[in-house]
């Protein structure tokens, strides 16, 4: 299978995606730029952390009006998996793919540190992989990962059973521990914590891996009829 990984001008963690993809799970992935128009030949994508245009306005803000977002729009449309990590979550939710917004962390300083998750579901293309109620440990590096959306929104989320992970210990405020959300068609995840920076043992911790994996799995089961 084929992985997008996006780049958008300060993005600085792609290169991380790209070898999770390719060096530890030895599957092919190709860094797409943010000028390009199409994603036809790729199977997943992945929207990669760090600071796109500078995170001037707020963060993602201008990234949702790279020339590559209508294909990722339309890739996302078509049920295959797409995940934002860190700033790729926040470029998600402006771009409308996922419901509420990222603030700023009520902490009011940059965190960066390992960090515990519960995962919440397993019944998703990203989680399957892992048990449901499982702590892992993945890293986060971020000044605005306070999630927030409405009581009404928080409400669906609960019922749909769209919250994937929640952090133990709450580093940053986010509403309801979260730190990861998928859509309502469940193919389209957004979460702060960098998995691509958790896949060998060296690194501290390798519980990202499940998840590249389960994203590998889910494609190979599943035929997801291209958009073309």
């Amino acid at each position: 299978m084929r992985f997008a990984v996006l780049a958008f001008p300060g993005s600085n963690c792609e290169l991380d995606a790209y070898y999770a993809v390719s060096d530890v799970l030895h599957e092919e992935a190709e860094l797409v730029s943010y000028e390009a128009d199409s994603l036809i030949d790729f199977d997943a994508v992945i929207v990669p952390g760090g600071f796109s245009y500078g995170d001037y306005l707020r963060s993602g803000a201008i990234a949702r009006f790279a020339p590559i977002i209508p294909a990722l729009q339309q890739f996302a449309k078509s049920g295959k998996p797409v995940i934002g990590i860190c700033n790729g979550f926040q470029i998600l939710t402006e771009a409308g793919l996922l419901p509420g917004t990222l603030q700023k962390n009520t902490v009011a300083k940059f965190v960066c540190r390992d960090q515990q998750l519960v995962v919440a579901n397993n019944q998703t293309p990203f989680s399957s992989l892992y048990e449901t109620g499982a702590v892992i440990t993945l890293p986060i590096a971020h000044g605005e990962g306070n999630y927030y959306c409405d009581t009404e929104t928080l409400k669906t989320l609960e019922a749909n059973h769209q919250i994937v992970f929640r952090y133990q210990n709450n580093p940053n405020g986010s509403l309801g521990d979260i730190a990861g959300v998928t859509n309502s068609e469940g193919n389209v995840l957004g979460m702060m914590p960098h998995p691509e920076r958790a896949v060998e043992k060296i690194l501290g911790s390798d519980d990202g891996v499940q998840l590249f994996a389960s994203i590998i799995n889910f494609v190979k089961k599943h035929e997801v009829v291209s958009y073309e």
